[in-house]
This record gives structure tokens, sequence and C-alpha cells, in this order.
């Protein structure tokens, strides 16, 4: 098994601000299919030849966020607490998303409500984005048809990869109650930290018995029983999606930007910033960045609202991760207690 070290305090604020997790269907039954230990489940996982789907995510939230205020006017400052707010609903509300997926260079993303869709379609070297609600459209061509390419959500079975080939002794593994998701069998590999002063209680990542295709990714807050952060599907495919579903073709009138591909990677280039330090291992490690001037967002109606003062700074918080945002212009993050995040801050 792979035993490469994990920074879950980066994975966990990565979700958290995609929104892409939900609250399991309780609906789900147990099921009845032969027994396995931890790490045959994590076998199946890793043996998996499953390389084509697709099927329907039903994503939400229960991370203790507080209600979005009304903002009147429309000053700067209430256009970009409105963004904000934009965000801070993407994250309390469910959310349904269609994925197409044909091996590593095919993949479709459709993030779907009721006014408005999202799509990140990926064919060969050619990425799309789409927001039919802006009718924009970015386009990048990757240098090479490995090279990594942006999502708007996480799939399970992405997830799943990411915490299991990060495995270390700092995770505790044993296997939960079969279910069903999605009309299929699935055995439950529950992980559970052994770190004290992680707000993380387990995840849980339900597989598919047949295929080892993780269809369901849930977290607990430490002291919880109920699920604070999932992602499953409510309906799977194993057959290989049609072609055309990764052809794309920008709609009338939609404007289009070409974003450059960074020469290193061949991936679209991300933002100039200073990279990230990290502070610790495991699952009380801290994310630390600089942010620049952060005196401005004193000024934004919904971030005093959101944040709590505390000495240096304030801090946004949820139930499985803190952040904080110091009077000095850093951010840390992690899902770890406020002490903890002002510990590391002094340091």
């Amino acid at each position: 098994m792979r035993t490469s070290r994990w920074i879950p305090a980066g994975v966990a604020i990565a979700v958290v601000a995609a929104g892409a997790i939900a609250v399991p269907l309780a609906a789900n039954a147990a099921s009845s299919i032969s027994p396995k230990s931890a790490k045959q489940v994590i076998e199946l996982v890793e043996n998996s030849t499953t390389t084509a789907f697709s099927g329907t995510l039903e994503t939400s939230s229960d991370l203790g966020l507080p209600s979005v205020p009304s903002l009147p006017g429309s000053s700067s400052t209430a256009s970009a607490d409105s963004s904000a707010a934009s965000i801070l609903t993407l994250l309390s509300s469910p959310q349904k998303v269609r994925v197409y997926v044909d091996g590593k260079t095919k993949e479709r993303v459709q993030v779907l409500t009721s006014l408005a869709e999202q799509d990140v379609i990926r064919n060969g070297t050619d990425v799309w984005q789409y927001d039919s609600k802006k009718n924009a459209v970015t386009h990048a061509t990757l240098q090479s048809r490995t090279a990594p390419a942006p999502t708007t959500t996480v799939t399970p079975s992405q997830l799943a990869d990411t915490l299991l080939s990060k495995l270390d002794s700092s995770t505790s593994t044993s296997v939960g109650t079969t279910k069903q998701v999605a009309g299929r069998d699935t055995y439950t590999l529950v992980l559970k930290p052994k770190a004290t002063d992680t707000l993380i209680g387990s995840v849980t990542i339900s597989v598919d018995a047949k295929t080892g295709l993780p269809l369901a990714v849930d977290a607990t807050a430490r002291g919880h029983k109920d699920v604070a952060l999932g992602i499953e599907f409510t309906s799977v495919d194993f057959s290989t999606p049609s072609a055309s579903l990764f052809d794309f073709t920008p709609p009338k009138g939609a404007t289009v930007t070409e974003q450059k591909a960074s020469p290193k990677t061949g991936a679209p280039k991300k933002p100039a910033g200073t990279k990230p330090t990290v502070v610790g291992t495991g699952w009380d490690a801290v994310v630390e960045t600089a942010a620049g001037d952060t005196g401005a967002l004193s000024g934004q109606k919904l971030f005093t609202e959101l944040t709590t003062p505390v000495a240096g700074g304030r801090v946004f918080h949820t139930a499985l991760a803190n952040v904080l945002i110091t009077t000095d212009g850093r951010v840390l993050a992690g899902s770890v207690s406020v002490d903890r995040l002002l510990a590391v801050a002094a340091q």
C-alpha cells in the first residue's frame, strides 16, 4: 500500500471551497455481500480497472454556516459582498452534478441549478469551461494529453484516490456496515485520525463491491454523528459515454477567453501568488499563505458578519475547518482548533 504523507488540511479546505461535498442520502439500505478487511477494500479500489462511467451526484453540506444576510446597495463593497455571498450559498445549498468519464483524457462535469449550468469539458488536449449565466467560455489547450485539467467538483473516486494514496500511520482504518449506494452493494471503509487536535471525526468511503469504484465519501466532525460533508452517486452507469458528450462548441454570442498553458506542466496557468507553506503533518497540519493587504476585507459587511474577531485577526469557522485571516496579511487554514491556528500564526 502506498504510504506517502497526506496533508488533509489542504484537502479539506479545497473541498470546502469547491462546495463539492454532500450529505449522503439516508434512504440507502444495508446490503449483503461477502465480508472484507480494510486492507482488502483498499486493494479493491487500487486494483479497479473501471475507467469509463457516468452518473448523477447529489451534493449538500451541513457545516454549521450562518445564513446569508441581505446585501442592499450597489456600491463596489456591496458587489464584493455579493460575490462572497454567492460562494457561501454554494457551500450551503444542495447541488446536482452530472459527470461523464472515458479514461483520463475525456471528462465532462455539469453543475446544474434551477437557473444556470456550469460545464467543464476535457477532450484530449482541449479544455472548455462554460458558465451559462454569464454566457462566458474559457478555452485552454494543454501541451500534452497527460497534463492535469481544472474541474468544478470532486467525484467520490477522485477524492477517495487522494485519501487512499496518502494514508500513513496518522490514520486508523476499519470496515463499517455495508450498504447500497445508487442501487449497488458497497463496502464502507472508515478512516479515523489518531491526532487529537483535529476537527475531523472520521471519513467514510463507500466502494462498489463489483468494480471497486468509490461511489460515496462523507466526513463527520469530531464528537458528532451526523455527516458534515459528503458526496455520493444517486445513479451510476458503467457503460462508455457517447463520444459526442465531450465535443463542445461555444454558444452563439458567448464571450470566449483563451487561457495560456504553463510551459512547465502544460496545464492552464494559475494566478501568480506566494507558495503556501505547511506546518505539521497529517490531520492536524496547517496551511499558511501570504494574502497581501487584508485590511480591505474589514470594510465588507459580509466578512465581518461571518467571521469572529480574535487576537491578531478574524476567524471563519465551519464544522470541519477553521480559517484565520490575520491583520498582517496572512491566511492560515486547517481542520484544527482556533487555538492551534493562533499558535502557528505566532511562531
